[in-house]
């Protein structure tokens, strides 16, 4: 229980990763508020948070629309009192090559996986400030790192987060708030259940581990991430790839 008695915000908690690490944050004692675009499908996390004995908030927002961030954010801080960790985990794909992208597939990916996370970051650094505490983790991409054919669009989103975590690593360590990025590898959620068994084969080829990795695996990082003992740690980004990256 590490983390007792901490605020959490995750966003993009309805399912996978972000569904793994709201309940990973309330299982080890944090209170979490879960964020997603359907209030209907982020509700049952929430219920699963209190039926683990921690207090939960569902609430509806799109990461990307600053008056809504603002809007969750404020009725988080006015339910808890504060907000110490903040996990921007929302984000979407829209994949093709980029001789066919079109441009409205390329600003909804950046908006969302970037755009969001600055939203969500600006919003909750400022009570961070005052509480001069808080852990930020920013939940970037193997292919922010490596890049990959038909993602020029997830890739640079994922990329400008790694760039967005240092900065504002530095911008915020005086007031004694970490900020850090994770960059999961292929993890088993419902994007790579419907990949052909061939494809998860070829995948399986690059990672040294030989297996898929679970969003369990993403949430225990960031759980340390959030938890005192990482206090020292900033400005970093974390593969959690079983190996398929080595920097």
């Amino acid at each position: 229980m590490f983390l007792k008695d901490k605020i959490a915000l995750v966003t993009g908690a309805a399912r996978g990763i972000g569904r793994a690490i709201a309940l990973t944050l309330a299982q080890r004692g944090a209170d979490v508020a879960v964020v997603d675009l359907s209030i209907e499908e982020v509700r049952p996390v929430a219920e699963e948070i209190e039926r683990l004995g921690r207090r939960a908030m569902a609430l509806q927002g799109n990461i990307a629309n600053s008056a809504d961030v603002e809007d969750f954010v404020q009725k988080i801080s006015g339910e808890f009192g504060r907000i110490d960790i903040l996990v921007n985990n929302a984000g979407i794909t829209r994949d093709t090559l980029l001789m066919r992208m079109k441009e409205e597939a390329w600003d909804a990916v950046i908006s969302v996986n970037l755009k969001g996370a600055f939203l969500c970051t600006k919003a909750v650094s400022r009570l961070m400030m005052k509480q001069r505490y808080g852990r930020i983790i920013n939940i970037s991409s193997v292919i922010g790192l490596m890049g990959n054919a038909g993602q020029a669009n997830y890739g640079a989103s994922k990329a400008g987060l790694i760039g967005f975590t240092k900065s504002v690593a530095r911008e915020l360590g005086s007031r004694n708030i970490t900020v850090n990025a994770v960059a999961p590898g292929f993890i088993i959620t419902s994007m790579t259940e419907v990949l052909p068994a061939n494809v998860k084969e070829k995948l399986m080829e690059q990672i040294p581990l030989g297996k898929l990795g679970n969003p369990e695996d993403v949430a225990y990082t960031v759980a340390f991430l959030a938890s005192a003992e990482a206090s020292y740690i900033t400005g970093q980004t974390i593969a959690v790839d079983g190996g398929m990256v080595m920097q």
